[in-house]
């Protein structure tokens, strides 16, 4: 396997519930028994991770913008397809910033840097999915 290689191991643990292990070493519960809902799903974790890798570019472009950020959320909403297989179409990210004097343009700025240069999740999700992101500043 080259340095780049990643290799996570999934392994069933009872009916439509897995144990998986990421390549540096942490168990995720995955539940897909809607009923039983123990943990989320692996759709569930594709929200996540795209907000997740979103998030942690651009607070680290905020920063070095010398951004007073005092908080910050991602909301992240994904649209299915009907058929199979029931892939994201559509997902949608929304930054909630706060903070003092928070310029907009910079906001903006570290969005656009994520999305179109670091964040690897919205690269590979890009391809299948249409990835719309918003945002607001909460002064505070």
């Amino acid at each position: 396997m080259a340095a780049d290689d990643a290799k996570a191991v999934i392994e069933l643990k009872k009916t439509d519930l897995f144990v998986g292990l990421t390549p540096s070493g942490h168990s995720v519960l995955l539940d897909t028994d809607h009923t039983r809902n123990s943990a989320p799903t692996p759709m569930e974790l594709l929200l996540l991770a795209l907000g997740s890798c979103s998030g942690v570019d651009v607070v680290s472009i905020l920063r070095k913008k010398r951004q007073d950020v005092s908080g910050y959320r991602i909301e992240v909403r994904g649209e299915r397809r009907d058929e199979h297989p029931r892939s994201y179409k559509r997902m949608a990210v929304h930054h909630i910033v706060t903070g003092r004097n928070i310029s907009e343009q910079s906001v903006a700025q570290a969005i656009q840097l994520s999305e179109e240069k670091y964040c690897s999740v919205a690269a590979t999700l890009r391809p299948t999915a249409e990835i719309v992101s918003s945002f607001e500043i909460i002064e505070g």
